[in-house]
């Protein structure tokens, strides 16, 4: 019995284990604003630079056309869904921009252009995102305050969760230490890392209390009043991109700055801003520079 139990062992085909997939293990783009006045060059170098990294998918933080023209609104919509249609061939998921709904016509233009509502959610594996509307408020207001929780609740396994809303009405509050509107308690209470705005055609990052607040800057909007001012890389002001990683329940976010006539290619760790940059903003690429 033991030498057929033992020839059994030997000459039984052995399976190897295969291990479970991660519950999450995907890459997104965020596409910031372009409008306000668009940069043309700018904004479809951006396209093609995302589609060639080939994200599983584009999250645009909004203000897509110039909008707050009622005879010009369709033909806007036209010419940037030409351009989308042009470079991008990934999924792509719109935020509604103050430049896009500024009034009920033009909410239900935007619906009809995108394909999206003014709030929504969705599930990419087991990550949540949450997009909501303050197009025409600056703070969110108590009705999308009270979408976003029932989102929270309704997918609270699922990880990570990233909020969105077009406006950064949190970048004055939290610059001040303060972290009493609704907003921080919802997120806190729930887990959710991320926070994602658009809008101020600039780059900002700060974290409190674990919740990361972050807004992507100009992805081909106008930014000659701010380097007018003597605004620039320092003060977030440069035309970008961001690229992130999602795998288990971590996202890294990698921001990267266009080349050439859009600027000098910089690329740095999202966690290397907190507030302002934490990197030589000459070349960030030679300050990191493992030695040889």
């Amino acid at each position: 019995m033991l030498r057929r139990n033992l020839l059994q062992t030997l000459f039984t085909p052995q399976v190897a284990a295969v291990a479970a997939p991660a519950a999450n293990d995907f890459h997104f783009s965020i596409l910031g604003d372009r409008t306000g006045s668009a940069q043309p060059q700018i904004y479809g170098r951006t396209l093609r630079e995302i589609a060639m990294l080939a994200p599983d998918f584009v999250v645009n933080v909004g203000d897509s056309i110039q909008g707050h023209d009622d005879s010009k609104i369709e033909a806007q919509w036209d010419e940037v869904k030409a351009i989308w249609a042009r470079h991008l061939t990934q999924k792509h998921y719109s935020l509604a921009g103050n430049h896009d709904v500024w009034d009920d016509r033009s909410a239900a233009l935007y619906t009809k252009h995108t394909g999206f509502p003014l709030h929504y959610s969705f599930r990419h594996q087991n990550a949540l995102f949450v997009m909501l509307d303050n197009s025409r408020t600056d703070a969110l207001d108590a009705g999308e305050l009270r979408f976003l929780e029932a989102e929270l609740e309704r997918y609270k396994g699922a990880s990570p969760k990233m909020v969105f809303c077009h406006k950064p009405f949190w970048a004055v509050p939290l610059a001040k230490g303060d972290t009493s509107f609704p907003l921080h308690a919802i997120l806190r209470k729930y887990g959710v890392g991320h926070l994602i705005s658009g809008h101020q055609h600039k780059f900002i990052r700060t974290v409190k209390d674990g919740v990361a607040y972050m807004a992507c800057g100009s992805s081909g909007g106008d930014m000659h009043g701010k380097l007018l001012r003597g605004e620039g890389f320092a003060q977030g002001c440069f035309y970008h991109h961001i690229w992130a990683r999602v795998r288990g329940g971590e996202v890294r976010f990698m921001v990267r700055e266009l080349d050439g006539m859009g600027g000098h290619g910089r690329m740095f760790a999202a966690e290397d801003w907190d507030g302002a940059p934490r990197f030589d903003t000459g070349d960030p690429g030679i300050a990191g520079r493992p030695a040889t």
